[in-house]
C-alpha cells in the first residue's frame, strides 16, 4: 500500500506544532498519535509512536504524530499536560481538515496515553489505543500514589467503554505499573491487553504491540 509522508507546521497555542503524517492511498479513518514525556526524552519518533503509526497506516488509517511544546520543531514550554491536551485537539482539527469526515482514532504512549485520555472528553472519537498510559502525571494523587478510577482528570465513566478503548501495558514494567492500568480500566469494563516479558518501552516486543493494534482498530 502506497503511503504518502510529510511533516508540516500548524498553528497552536503557544505557537507552531510539529506533526508529521502517513497518509495511505483512499484513507477510511484518521489516527492522532501522542508520545511519551517531553521532559524524559520523549518524541513524536519514539519507537512505541512510530510502530502504532504504522499499524494504522497498514489498516488504511492516516496516521498524524506531533511533537509536544518545547520537542523538535514544537515551539513553547512544558505544560504539565494543561497545554499539551489543548495542541492535541489542535492537532485533531488539523487532521480532521486535512479529512474531512472520517471517523477519528486516539492512541497515546505513556505520558501521551493520560494526555489522549484528558483530551478524548472533548473530540468524539470512534477508537482509542493507550499503551502504558502515564495516568500519574495528570491525576490530583500526582505521582506518588495510584489514581484514583473516579478522578475526573481521568475521563468520566462512561465516555471510554468495551467497546471503544484498549489498554495495552507489559507486565514489566517499572516505570508506570500495570495496576493502574488495571484500576482504571476496570469500572470502565475497558480491555486491558497485557504482553509477557514487556517493559515500558516494549524492546524486543513491538511485533506484539503492533499485532494487538492491528487486530483491535476497525
Amino acid at each position: 500500500m502506497a503511503v504518502q509522508t510529510g511533516r508540516t507546521l500548524i498553528d497552536g497555542a503557544a505557537g507552531a506544532i510539529e506533526v508529521a503524517s502517513a497518509l495511505p492511498e483512499a484513507p477510511r479513518a484518521v489516527a492522532v498519535i501522542a508520545h511519551p514525556h517531553p521532559l524524559y526524552g520523549g518524541t513524536m519518533d519514539n519507537k512505541v509512536i512510530t510502530t502504532l503509526a504504522k499499524a494504522y497506516t497498514d489498516a488504511g488509517i492516516a496516521a498524524f504524530r506531533f511533537n509536544f511544546r518545547g520537542v523538535g520543531a514544537t515551539a513553547g514550554a512544558h505544560d504539565e499536560g494543561r497545554g499539551e491536551s489543548e495542541d492535541l485537539l489542535r492537532v485533531v482539527a488539523h487532521a480532521h481538515a486535512q479529512l474531512p469526515g472520517l471517523p477519528l482514532h486516539m492512541a497515546g504512549f505513556s505520558f501521551g496515553g493520560a494526555i489522549t485520555v484528558r483530551a478524548s472528553e472533548r473530540a468524539p472519537f470512534h477508537q482509542m489505543v493507550l499503551v502504558a498510559p502515564g495516568f500519574r502525571r495528570i491525576a490530583e494523587g500526582g505521582m506518588g500514589e495510584a489514581p484514583d478510577p473516579a478522578d475526573p482528570h481521568l475521563g468520566a465513566i462512561g465516555r471510554h467503554t468495551t467497546t471503544n478503548t484498549l489498554v495495552i501495558h507489559g507486565d514489566l514494567d517499572e516505570t508506570v505499573p500495570l495496576s493502574d492500568s488495571i484500576a482504571w480500566a476496570a469500572p470502565r469494563e475497558v480491555p486491558v491487553a497485557v504482553v509477557p516479558g514487556g517493559e515500558h518501552f516494549f524492546h524486543r516486543k513491538l511485533h506484539i504491540l503492533r499485532e494487538i493494534v492491528a487486530r483491535w482498530i476497525r
